[in-house]
């Protein structure tokens, strides 16, 4: 599954030190702007509580979790629509990434610089907005003048429907509000809007940075964010970066449990930011489980049998026979696929079965 999440934010705001404390990848951490010039590639494991219950079941010889990727692209400047700073690059890279972590930084220390000379998340979070409206207000004017021409021939209805779009679009652009705002009624509008690829319309998380007192209860910054992305349909966070990097330091996982307790979490941040990121992503889990290997396999919402099928082999999907289902929570109770079976709870399905979350499959096929 090659979509991914890309890491955004201002110089400083904790970026790098987030992205070490979810891959094994060591961007530089460093207080200064742009450490971070190209974007680093961490491949993260997701953590599945249902997985590690499979393999307790069926205790396989070989165990692969599901797997996302996440990028760290450099910090952003003002001015960076117009190439200032490292804008070009920036914008390029945040262009090729499916949806956006926005870090924001909601702590006060006087020993970490701040490009801006003091701490201001929503002031933060405006600057990066404007940069990527003013990106896209750009792309959408210039698709204006090739549309309006097209539409204004008479016969081409698509191109009309199309206007219609990008003048929504320019107007609350122009706002100062960004794409993700704009609501569609029609899955027509909703298709042509999505092939625009458009920067503020990518599904955005914001992550509240705070310090190791405000991890569990956030902080008068968080909630200043959360006021000011009331409406604009995307999700929040709170993670203490510096506290996770700390946790990644104990080789065991008991010490780290022990010090989660301590400071009143039941699980770590960096585990709540890579399930909410695969979950902005759309992503689901179907797992295939025995005694050679329990495999946690990732697809997106919505995704039909013989297209999972697909994921593991494309002879899989070419040869589609059926589905053979069972819903986790069966496995659990009946511990193998016969005794599911004999209390009927195997169930066949064919091309048209919407894979669910959670689903344990064995697919019949022939090529």
């Amino acid at each position: 599954m090659s979509l991914n999440c890309g890491i955004v934010g201002l110089p400083n705001v904790g970026k790098s030190t987030l992205f070490n404390c979810l891959s094994n990848a060591k961007a530089q951490a460093a207080n200064f702007p742009f450490c971070t010039i190209e974007p680093n590639v961490g491949v993260i494991t997701v953590p599945d509580e249902r997985l590690h219950v499979l393999v307790e079941i069926d205790n396989p010889k070989k165990v692969i979790p599901a797997t996302m990727e996440i990028v760290d692209i450099a910090g952003l400047v003002k001015g960076a629509s117009k190439g200032e700073g490292l804008g070009n690059k920036f914008l390029a890279n945040i262009r090729e990434t499916d949806a956006i972590i926005h870090v924001l930084r909601c702590f006060d220390d006087p020993n970490v610089t701040h490009v801006d000379g003091s701490v201001d998340p929503v002031r933060d979070k405006e600057i990066i907005d404007a940069e990527l409206q003013l990106k896209d207000l750009e792309t959408i004017e210039n698709r204006i003048g090739k549309v309006e021409k097209q539409a204004q021939s008479g016969g081409d209805k698509t191109a009309k429907r199309m206007l219609g779009i990008l003048q929504k679009y320019k107007e609350t652009l122009n706002q100062g509000l960004s794409a993700r705002t704009v609501s569609w009624e029609s899955k027509d509008d909703q298709k042509l809007a999505q092939e625009l690829f458009l920067l503020t319309n990518k599904p955005v998380l914001y992550v509240c940075n705070v310090d190791e007192s405000s991890a569990k209860e956030g902080n008068a910054y968080v909630e200043a964010v959360r006021q000011a992305i009331a409406d604009e349909n995307a999700q929040l966070l709170v993670v203490a970066a510096k506290t996770e990097s700390e946790i990644a330091e104990f080789e065991t996982y008991e010490e780290r449990q022990l010090f989660l307790q301590e400071l009143g979490l039941e699980e770590s941040g960096v585990n709540r930011l890579i399930k909410a990121s695969y979950a902005l992503l759309n992503l689901q889990t179907y797992f295939t489980t025995g005694p050679d290997e329990s495999r946690a396999w990732t697809f997106v919402r919505g995704t039909k049998a013989p297209q999972a099928a697909g994921i593991i082999h494309t002879d899989f999907e070419k040869g589609f026979i059926r589905a053979e289902v069972i819903k986790y929570d069966d496995y659990v109770k009946y511990r193998t696929e016969a005794a599911c079976k004999e209390a009927g709870k195997l169930g066949v399905e064919g091309k048209e079965y919407v894979v669910q979350d959670g689903d344990i499959l064995h697919f019949r096929f022939n090529v």
